[in-house]
């Protein structure tokens, strides 16, 4: 773990930690070690003594720094409370737990991807993402490329995220009808109204583009 995750040991250091919005940055990448640390901050935090605005808490920490679903984290702390340890009883090697590590800039990237072509569903995003770095060349988009369409959800979840929807969506003006100008048409429907309005000038220095109204009545004689 880095340092700052390793100062964490009050309940009011993870709070700021997960307002704060801030990516955690794991040297491993290996299940064992974040099976590991879920087992050693349920034993910091006495997480089984806790309230449960407070195991809440704890759990988002989890989810948030070893990138495992909530699901996976429910399942270590019921295996925990149980067993009072955590272990993999999946068989074969153990998979990548630590996802890739994604930054404020990778947040902000996907932010003007989807601004630029609409937020489309992950697995449409993920294709884009990859195009950009495989195709284009675009190393900004070394991390991106291999996100998985989990991640592209999480980030969009993103303080970052937003804050780069809101920088690149410009505004966009909602057109306002007003009135049409065009030749009456009455239809041969008697009793039709026409309006017509005459330019007076400004009126006094106080009124600009003061107009009159002449009413002109449509009459068919039949």
């Amino acid at each position: 773990m880095t340092l700052r995750t390793a100062q964490i040991r009050t309940l009011e250091q993870v709070r700021a930690f997960l307002e704060g919005n801030q990516p955690a940055d794991f040297e491993s990448t290996d299940r064992t070690s974040a099976y590991a640390f879920v087992r050693r901050t349920l034993a910091d935090f006495d997480y089984h003594d806790l309230r449960k605005p407070d195991k809440g808490l704890v759990k988002r920490y989890l989810e948030k720094v070893t990138g495992l679903s909530r699901a996976q984290v429910t399942r270590l702390v019921r295996q925990h409370r149980r067993t009072g340890n955590i272990r993999d009883h999946r068989r074969g090697p153990p998979a990548n737990a630590f996802q890739r590590r994604y930054t404020s800039r990778d947040a902000a990237l996907l932010a003007e991807i989807d601004e630029a072509f609409g937020q489309l569903s992950g697995p449409a995003t993920k294709v884009i993402l990859h195009r950009m770095f495989e195709v284009y060349r675009d190393r900004r988009f070394e991390r991106l490329a291999r996100i998985s369409n989990g991640h592209i959800y999480n980030l969009r979840k993103r303080r970052e995220y937003r804050t780069g929807r809101l920088t690149f969506r410009k505004t966009r003006p909602t057109p306002v009808p007003f009135g049409v100008r065009r030749k009456p048409r009455p239809d041969g429907q008697p009793g039709f109204l026409r309006v017509d309005t005459v330019h007076l000038g400004d009126r006094g220095g106080r009124v600009r583009g003061w107009r009159g109204a002449l009413r002109v009545r449509g009459v068919l004689r039949t």
